[in-house]
């Protein structure tokens, strides 16, 4: 069985994919291990497209610098962040937690009352901000969880947000894209990355013991 740990030193940021499709099992389980990712108060402000419609990549790519992962890969989520955070997102949320743990709304009224002092505590921007940080969060799980698959994957900020919104159509939505990830096959034959050792800071030098 191979551990997390070995897959990480397998994967890397993959330039080149060779169009194979990814097994439906193999993104849904990439897909739930996103689901499942660590989130301030579990809110999770924010969605993930998963888009595998090749016309609409090829719409999507000239808005990301022409990057050939977005076609050449089986898949590209786009995570997407809430563009407000209001008052009605929490008591949905609310809603979902008794729903979910059979437990009265009015029990989370603390719960409630402590996640809307940092809601109201932020400007739009930093709601924005905020839920962008719990978007990387999936992100990074998503990466790890690809790479147990042996699924590669391309982290992808290169993108002007402004037209991807526009593409995708997500002002209408109510949200902002932040960032994207790739996945497929990496394509040994062109992409010179493949071969390259990982460079990555020794621990004496990253971690601080104290």
């Amino acid at each position: 069985m191979n551990t997390l740990n070995t897959q990480l030193g397998w994967r890397y940021a993959t330039k080149r994919m060779n169009g194979k499709e990814v097994p439906q099992e193999k993104l849904n389980a990439i897909l739930e291990a996103i689901r499942l990712a660590p989130s301030s108060y579990g809110l999770t402000p924010y969605k993930v497209l998963v888009i595998k419609d090749m016309e609409l990549r090829k719409k999507i790519q000239p808005a990301a610098w022409m990057q050939p992962q977005i076609v050449e890969g089986s898949h590209l989520l786009v995570f997407a962040v809430w563009d407000n955070i209001t008052e009605k997102n929490v008591d949905d949320y609310m809603n979902l937690v008794s729903t979910t743990r059979g437990m009265p709304v009015t029990a989370l009224a603390d719960f409630k009352k402590y996640i809307m002092g940092t809601v109201d505590g932020l400007d739009q921007t930093g709601k924005v901000t905020w839920a962008a940080k719990q978007a990387y969060i999936a992100l990074g799980v998503g990466l790890s969880a690809a790479a147990l698959e042996e699924v590669d994957s391309t982290p992808m900020e290169g993108f002007d947000p402004a037209k991807l919104d526009e593409v995708l159509g997500l002002k209408e939505k109510g949200l902002k894209s932040v960032v994207m990830m790739a996945i497929g096959y990496r394509d040994v034959a062109t992409d010179t990355s493949a071969g390259y050792k990982k460079v990555r800071r020794a621990k004496e030098d990253l971690f601080v013991n104290m």
